[in-house]
């Protein structure tokens, strides 16, 4: 049975992975949130890469790839804690309408045209929206109160925890070079302070931590794509693990800046707050946990190493 991730995923992730590291550096984020959180310019270099269209198919003008490889975009996206909507519009709102036959939007999409508010129940709020302006713990998100009419539907809500999921494990990873980083130059008692057993088995523990979460987010986006019975219990454990994962190694990271990461001079500041907003986002942890409880207390998910891989 092969586990890996495809060479076309792979040279995928890594051009997506490129491109940001080239326009979308902490400099970018600190020059939006002191305009209004959003650039034309980026959101067109997004639409020229053809990532608004990745889950389209491809007679209305997209790529018609799969949930699988918009996680590992959206991975992308949180390592550059990507202000624009590319996700909710391009990874969430796009299956959730072709799930429901609603195909009118999707070249428009595809195209760059539209991007599409997501109001649902669980949520409060909706991110990008027309409503009335609404504070978000993270600076470069534009949140709107959400409307009376708001959805419950639980595919939409499955849609959500697994792409903010995803994102989660990239925002981890981010703040886990910058805390690597940060170990090497700063020094204490003559020496770097990353050299101190302290310090490595500080990193150690959240790299193992978010390490455990990635192939529990892709398996879940796998189970999404292939329309198992159980999708919905993986995407709870995708959620909890990556956001286990990311509120460890926000705390390692804050900790080894010697609590500097909480000021506005520090990058690390955009990520922690990013990672804070989405762990809280599409469903708490006790909602996450109670999924996975009722379903393991109730019999309808299969435990243990024979049901491992369905």
């Amino acid at each position: 049975m092969e586990f890996l991730l495809t060479e076309d995923q792979l040279t995928l992730t890594e051009g997506v992975r490129e491109y940001f590291s080239g326009t979308h550096g902490p400099e970018v984020l600190r020059r939006l949130d002191e305009g209004d959180n959003r650039d034309p310019a980026i959101w067109q270099g997004l639409v020229e890469m053809g990532l608004p269209g990745l889950l389209v198919p491809e007679a209305e003008g997209g790529l018609g790839l799969k949930l699988l490889d918009a996680a590992l975009i959206a991975a992308e996206c949180g390592r550059a804690c990507l202000a624009e909507p590319l996700v909710d519009t391009a990874f969430v709102a796009v299956p959730w309408l072709i799930a429901n036959g609603n195909t009118a939007d999707l070249a428009a999409i595809a195209s760059g045209e539209k991007t599409m508010p997501l109001d649902h129940k669980i949520n409060g709020w909706v991110a990008d929206g027309d409503g009335f302006p609404w504070q978000s713990v993270d600076p470069l998100r534009n949140l709107t109160a959400p409307s009376v009419d708001a959805t419950d539907d639980p595919h939409l809500l499955n849609l959500g925890a697994l792409m903010s999921a995803a994102q989660l494990v990239g925002i981890a990873d981010a703040m886990l070079e910058q805390a690597v980083e940060y170990a090497k130059v700063r020094n204490q008692f003559g020496q770097p302070i990353g050299a101190f057993q302290a310090v490595k088995h500080h990193l150690a523990k959240a790299t193992v931590a978010l390490e455990f979460a990635k192939p529990v987010v892709w398996r879940a986006a796998q189970a999404m794509d292939d329309g198992i019975d159980s999708a919905q219990i993986h995407v709870s454990h995708a959620k909890l693990a990556a956001g286990d994962a990311a509120l460890q190694m926000a705390e390692t990271a804050i900790q080894i800046h010697g609590a500097m990461g909480y000021t506005y001079e520090v990058d690390l500041h955009f990520w922690m707050k990013r990672s804070w907003a989405l762990i809280g986002a599409w469903g708490s942890r006790a909602f996450h946990s109670k999924r996975i409880d009722d379903a393991v207390i109730a019999g309808s998910l299969d435990i243990g190493p024979a049901h491992t891989f369905a």
